[in-house]
C-alpha cells in the first residue's frame, strides 16, 4: 500500500515529510493524539470528586492496572480503523511508539487479547498480537500468545451496546496456569495488550480467564480509550482550537 500512496498520511491524507519517507502518520495528525490526563489509580478513568471508580469497580480483582495512551479521537480513531480492517501493519509503531512513553510496572510477560477463530482466519492477522510484539521489543518484555485462548465465538464489541459487552464476553477466554520466575521465585506478572478500552468488558473478562487459572497480577495496556461524554466535549473544543 505505501508505493501505491508514498508519502500520505493515513489519517488527513496530507504529505509526510521526505525525512520520514516509512511514516503512516504525519506529525500534526499524531500531535492531535490526545493523551490521557491523571485519573482513577486503577484504571486511569476521570473520576467524579468523591466516591469510588464505577468504570472498574466491578472488575476482578487479578485485574490490577489498566492505561490507555491517548483519547479515541478522530485522528486515533482513524489509525486503529486503518490497522484493524485495512491491514496497514506499519501502524503499529507509532502506536506503539506513544504507549512505550509509560512503561507497565512490574511487567514480565506481555499477552494479545486473542480474536474470535472466525475472525482471526478472515482477517488474517491478530492487531493486538502486532501491537504486543512492537511493545515487546521498546520494553524488551517477552510476549506469548499462548496464555490466553478465546474458546467460543463472540459477536463484535463494536456492535453491541455498553450494556451488551460485558455478557458477550463472559467466559469467551480461557488460560494456562501461572509461572515463576526461575530466579527469585515469584509469580511472572502479565501485561493484556489491545488496541481500544471501551467499556473494559474484553480485558476484565480476559483478566477473569487468568485469574481463574491461578494469576494472582494482571495489568493492560491499550493504544485508545473511548472517550465519555464530557471528556469528548472537551476534546472536541481543544481540536477547534488547534484546527
Amino acid at each position: 500500500m505505501r508505493y501505491v500512496l508514498p508519502n500520505r498520511c493515513v489519517c488527513c491524507d496530507g504529505a509526510v515529510p521526505a525525512r520520514t519517507p516509512d511514516a503512516l502518520v504525519c506529525g500534526l495528525c499524531r500531535s492531535r493524539w490526545r493523551p490521557l490526563a491523571p485519573g482513577c489509580k486503577r484504571c486511569g478513568q476521570p473520576c467524579p470528586p468523591v466516591g469510588p471508580c464505577r468504570f472498574c469497580d466491578a472488575w476482578p480483582d487479578a485485574l490490577r492496572w489498566v492505561r490507555s495512551a491517548v483519547w479515541l479521537g478522530d485522528e486515533a480513531r482513524g489509525v486503529v480503523h486503518h490497522l484493524k480492517y485495512e491491514g496497514y501493519h506499519a501502524l503499529v509503531d507509532p502506536m506503539a511508539d506513544r504507549i512505550a512513553r509509560g512503561r507497565p510496572p512490574g511487567a514480565d510477560l506481555l499477552v494479545p487479547i486473542p480474536l474470535a477463530t472466525r475472525r482471526a482466519r478472515a482477517r488474517g492477522y491478530n492487531q493486538a498480537a502486532l501491537l504486543a510484539n512492537a511493545l515487546a521489543e521498546r520494553w524488551a518484555i517477552p510476549c506469548d500468545p499462548r496464555f490466553l485462548r478465546r474458546i467460543r465465538e463472540t459477536r463484535s464489541q463494536t456492535d453491541l451496546e455498553p450494556t451488551r459487552r460485558h455478557a458477550n464476553v463472559r467466559g469467551a477466554f480461557r488460560a494456562r496456569g501461572p509461572i515463576r520466575d526461575r530466579a527469585g521465585g515469584r509469580e511472572l506478572r502479565i501485561i493484556l495488550v489491545d488496541d481500544v478500552l471501551t467499556t473494559g468488558a474484553t480485558v476484565a473478562a480476559a483478566a477473569g480467564a487468568l485469574r481463574d487459572a491461578g494469576w494472582e497480577w494482571v495489568g493492560a495496556v491499550t493504544f485508545a480509550r473511548a472517550t465519555p461524554f464530557g471528556v469528548r466535549g472537551m476534546l472536541d473544543a481543544a481540536s477547534l482550537l488547534t484546527s
